[in-house]
């Protein structure tokens, strides 16, 4: 299991957003999103991590956390 956790579903939720809205707005598939939703990425694109934040207006650092298990 990877050191690196994913708070995309904690994000969303403190937001109030559905992946599949996040999905429309970020231009990033709702397939894509899910996996790194549910710590199963092995790799992100920055773009990807770029769109994520712009969307969510947050840092890199609030999406990937180092040290946190599921």
């Amino acid at each position: 299991m990877s050191a690196v956790h994913c708070r995309l579903g904690e994000l969303l939720s403190e937001r109030g957003m559905t992946l599949a809205e996040l999905s429309a707005r970020a231009g990033v598939s709702v397939v894509n999103l899910s996996v790194l939703k549910n710590d199963r990425a092995k790799a992100i694109r920055f773009s990807t991590l770029e769109a994520i934040c712009d969307v969510l207006d947050c840092e890199v650092g609030d999406v990937l956390v180092v040290g946190r298990g599921r």
